[in-house]
């Protein structure tokens, strides 16, 4: 069983920077589509990055282009979400996800962006 474990949301003031990251333990990780998704409060879950198994490959919601940046460390098993420039609309709960024929979520980590 794939568990995914996120971790490094916080509160932050507009214009700051937070790094997500998510720990996976079980399955192969190398083999694992990474993605980040974003869900706040009365909207729906919405896709926010994605990087292949091996990392050559990401993509982006036009919402956070340049301005956040997604990695993998296949040895820690892990993903990373680093974000800049962080505005008021990008506060949400943050969720991994792992996908291998299979889909696994994260429980989902709090990103609060406020003054």
């Amino acid at each position: 069983q794939v568990q995914l474990v996120e971790s490094g949301g916080g509160l932050v003031q507009p214009g700051g920077s937070l790094r997500l990251s998510c720990v996976a333990s079980g399955g192969t990780f190398s083999r694992f589509v990474m993605r980040w998704y974003r869900q706040a409060p009365g909207k729906e879950r919405e896709l926010v990055a994605g990087i292949s198994d091996g990392g050559a490959s990401t993509n982006y919601a036009d919402s956070v282009k340049g301005r956040i940046t997604i990695s993998r460390d296949n040895g820690k098993k892990t993903v990373y979400l680093q974000m800049n420039s962080l505005k008021p609309e990008d506060a949400a709960v943050y969720y991994c996800n792992a996908r291998f024929f299979k889909s696994y979520w994260g429980q989902g980590t709090q990103v609060t962006v406020s003054s």
